[in-house]
């Protein structure tokens, strides 16, 4: 029996301060969570700081089975926070600290090892917004083998964010995952196509400028779009009662660098991936817990 493959979400761990409580978030720890629940060995490469809220990240990640072996400790900067909103359909608004641990990742020896060993490697924009954990994931990108999966999961929160940061994302990843609220900023601040393409013609564009392997749009309920070189794959989505949305995207690129890992076809990838986002979305938190009849069981419960 083979190993399971090695995926890292690499960058922000922080608490989510949500109306019902604190819950643990950060888009790269969700996907790390979601993968995990599939089968793979799943790690969180962050900083956290010297302090209880991180502590308790550290006790958090042991008791979900994802350790915390890649995790720095930062002894001068906090532990990152989000306070989050929710709007009346579940959606989430959010105010992100500044100047927290994550901010300050440090390019090691033990994250070279890291990345040379990953299979696939998730990262956003979010933890790019300090200059000295942009430059560390460029890093651990660049580290990573020939054949790993670079997913560029784009969250574009409040203004850390820039053109340049964008692209020189997407020319460090073969993956591109986005909304389609995220596509048409990247769209506009890339000057890539122009207003009367539609998604589909706007993702092979991005396909072959940037060279990469998927391209993935995701709407919500609504499904998603999937474009890679053998074409357009479309998914209708399923349809549960929201809880709240905060970590469905995450887990949708989960259960999409899991199928692709798996050799799935893009039909079966965007179904999986789904089935993960629709989920989570019916759960409270990002990182909810597993009902007894497995991640399996209930995946396939769920209905268009």
């Amino acid at each position: 029996m083979s190993a399971p493959p090695i995926i890292v979400g690499l960058g922000e761990i922080l608490w989510d301060i949500l109306p019902s409580g604190r819950q643990l978030g950060g888009a790269p720890a969700n996907f790390a969570y979601c993968g995990h629940l599939l089968g793979n060995r799943a790690i969180v490469a962050s900083r956290t700081g010297n302090d209880e809220l991180g502590n308790e990240i550290c006790d958090r990640l042991q008791q979900a089975g994802l350790g915390e072996g890649s995790l720095q400790t930062d002894t001068k900067h906090p532990t990152g926070t989000v306070m989050v909103e929710l709007d009346p359909n579940g959606q989430p608004k959010y105010d992100i600290t500044a100047e927290v641990a994550w901010d300050f990742m440090e390019w090691t020896d033990a994250w070279k090892s890291l990345a040379q060993s990953a299979d696939a490697v998730c990262f956003g924009s979010l933890a790019q917004r300090s200059p000295m954990s942009r430059a560390t994931i460029l890093k651990v990108l660049k580290a990573t083998r020939e054949d790993a999966l670079r997913v560029f999961d784009v969250n574009l929160r409040q203004n850390f964010y820039s053109a340049e940061i964008l692209e020189q994302s997407l020319r460090a990843a073969n993956v591109l995952k986005v909304n389609a609220e995220e596509l048409a900023v990247l769209k506009h601040l890339l000057g890539v196509g122009t207003d009367f393409l539609n998604e589909a013609s706007i993702c092979k564009i991005f396909l072959g400028k940037f060279d990469l392997k998927l391209v993935c749009v995701t709407h919500g309920a609504n499904g998603s779009l999937l474009c890679d070189s053998s074409g357009i794959y479309k998914h209708s989505g399923f349809q549960v009662e929201v809880k709240d949305a905060v970590g469905s995207g995450d887990a949708f690129t989960a259960g999409l660098v899991h199928g692709f890992l798996s050799g799935q076809t893009p039909d079966e990838m965007n179904d999986l991936a789904n089935r993960m986002g629709a989920w989570v979305a019916s759960n409270s938190g990002a990182m909810p817990v597993v009902p007894t009849l497995g991640i399996q069981q209930t995946l396939m419960r769920l209905t268009k």
